[in-house]
């Protein structure tokens, strides 16, 4: 195994992805624009600070640090910002990642592990959902992920590039050990919301919808710990390496969390009251998203070490204790 380039690694699934990379013994080097990320997030490791399109130093990086697989996180995820900015995402997303993989064909690079989303498949027709589901994205974030796995068979057949495409659901919890965690400028994720709210340092949780056809009214949503996803990646990459095909897989827990349930969640964890008001539901948002993640636990031995609710806000709520104010909380 050479060296991995880990693109957005300074992210909150990057630099955890970077943490188990380096726990297994490999070679990383991150490179990062930080126009989102945290420089904090991968202190102790190879950086070249850079946008994905600057080609000639994504190339002088591959050859220098003899990188035979990319791992690519850097992208934009705010599904409502796509909505509103689609030409940016579209730019960052599609084009600028275009370029990356074409840096990466002409330096012989071998493996591409892309982090990709749920979002690809839209409306659910039927739960839990399966790779085979429809791909059918309802907003720009899902369209430009769509884009790019839709582009990734035609490198492979014309350059040779194997990959794998990994479609997570909804990323939540922190690093066990706190030391990294999610630090997004604004936090959109319901976790840290409601941890901010927990602890009177942000807003009071605003819930959108509590007139769903679930059991409680609220949207249920499949949450995977950050780590647990840094593990599929790993995992991943070692299928590739091991000559197997080019292939998707999603990332879930199996299990949908009502808002109600993450509410209840965090004040068991924290012992506190989660200040939240309610507000009318938000457009597209579906009752209920699960994954069936049977193809990556049989494929790539995949096993989820935090499934149940309340260990994944536990996490969580050990780095924002540590980090109230995100990296910004550091002496």
């Amino acid at each position: 195994m050479g060296a991995v380039l880990v693109t957005g690694g300074a992210g909150y699934i990057g630099s955890h992805a970077v943490r188990a990379l380096r726990e297994a013994g490999v070679a990383v080097v991150v490179l990062d624009s930080l126009v989102s990320g945290h420089i904090e997030a991968v202190e102790g490791v190879t950086f070249v600070q850079a946008e994905i399109a600057d080609t000639a130093v994504v190339r002088e990086t591959i050859q220098r640090h003899g990188v035979t697989a990319v791992m690519h996180f850097a992208a934009f995820l705010s599904v409502g910002e796509s909505v509103s900015a689609p030409a940016r995402y579209y730019t960052n997303n599609v084009g600028q990642t275009l370029q990356l993989l074409d840096a990466a064909v002409q330096e012989e690079v071998a493996h591409f592990v892309f982090s990709s989303t749920a979002a690809v498949y839209g409306m659910p027709l039927d739960t839990p959902i399966t790779e085979e589901h429809p791909t059918q994205p309802i907003n720009a974030y899902g369209e430009t992920k769509l884009a790019v796995e839709r582009a990734l068979p035609h490198y492979e057949r014309a350059y040779g590039l194997r990959s794998v495409r990994l479609r997570y659901f909804n990323a939540a919890g922190a690093h066990p050990s706190g030391v990294i965690g999610e630090d997004h400028r604004p936090e959109i994720h319901l976790i840290p919301r409601a941890l901010d709210a927990t602890t009177g340092t942000g807003e009071p949780l605003e819930i959108f919808g509590a007139d769903y056809p679930t059991d409680d009214g609220t949207c249920r949503r499949d949450y995977v710990h950050v780590s647990d996803l840094a593990d599929a990646h790993l995992l991943a990459l070692r299928k590739l390496e091991s000559g197997s095909a080019s292939a998707t897989y999603n990332l879930g827990n199996g299990r949908a969390y009502s808002v109600k349930e993450v509410v209840a969640s965090v004040a068991r964890v924290t012992g506190g009251a989660v200040d939240h008001t309610f507000a009318p539901r938000r457009p597209g948002d579906p009752a209920i998203l699960l994954a069936s993640s049977e193809r990556a636990r049989d494929e790539l031995g995949w096993t989820p070490r935090f499934e149940q609710l309340d260990d994944i806000v536990r996490t969580a709520w050990v780095w924002h204790r540590a980090h109230p104010d995100g990296y910004q909380s550091r002496p």
